[in-house]
């Protein structure tokens, strides 16, 4: 029975910034070994990253094929779901994984900066909660998944405004789409990892042990996130049907850091 639960076979799922070496081509992987066809997406300029993923998907027995989006832009946006969806027009998972990171104070941060931020993070993943919710209404099935961070609520050491804010709207974003989507049988939630270690993101983290150490000590496991492991079952629960009562919720995936 509990295997039958997080069984995804015949599922189509859409998960952007899926390029190799991020969360999000974590994300697909998983997905596809409990039996979802997957289309992956990101930037045109992550291409030769978005490939890998496919092949990596490929080699796990997965139905996988890649797509190139820029999620600031809306048409880009209306044509990934459209045609990340099957000839059907259903499309039953999307997991929003695409964003940026500017690590600058906030004095040094451009207005052209904080928008490119905001515009990738928080706009980005209203367009596809928008394009995506649509068409699961329509079916009234379907089932979104946010990431966030840690970030959400509180800041770290370093300075990122831009980013800190951004994080921070996805949360209340979800809430507010589970809230209009919900009656239509579509659960939106958001998933918030502290720091895994490494993805291309935290790879940098290396060059500095004392802030990897000081990453580690924030959370009661003692430890960092491991990509491929620690966020497959959150997302799981809340891609398949034992998340089924789940919706409008932050999910933290952060070593118990946000609990102290």
């Amino acid at each position: 029975m509990s295997g039958e639960l997080f069984d995804l076979t015949g599922r189509r799922a859409l998960v952007t910034g899926a390029a190799k070496g991020g969360l999000g081509a974590y994300a697909a992987l998983a997905l596809a070994r409990q039996g979802a066809e997957v289309v992956v997406a990101d930037l045109p300029s992550r291409g030769a990253d978005l490939d890998a993923t496919v092949g990596t998907l490929l080699a796990a027995g997965a139905t996988a094929r890649a797509l190139r989006v820029d999620v600031t832009r809306e048409d880009q946006v209306e044509t990934l779901v459209a045609h990340a969806a099957d000839p059907d027009g259903r499309l039953d998972i999307l997991v929003n994984a695409a964003g940026v990171m500017l690590r600058k104070e906030a004095f040094e941060t451009t207005l052209d900066e904080w928008r490119r931020v905001l515009d990738v993070n928080l706009t980005g993943t209203w367009l596809l909660n928008r394009a995506a919710g649509r068409l699961m209404a329509g079916r009234k099935r379907g089932t979104i998944v946010n990431f966030s961070t840690v970030y959400a609520e509180r800041v770290g050491p370093v300075p990122e405004s831009a980013y800190y804010a951004s994080k921070a709207g996805i949360g209340n974003l979800t809430r507010s789409m589970a809230a209009e989507l919900g009656r239509q049988g579509v659960r939106v939630n958001c998933l918030a990892p502290a720091v895994f270690y490494p993805t291309e993101m935290t790879a940098a983290l290396g060059d500095d042990p004392e802030r990897l150490d000081w990453f580690s000590e924030r959370t009661m496991l003692g430890r960092l996130g491991v990509p491929g492991q620690d966020l497959d079952g959150p997302l799981l629960l809340l891609t398949s049907d034992a998340g089924r009562y789940m919706t409008g919720q932050i999910v933290y995936v952060d070593g118990g850091w946000s609990a102290w």
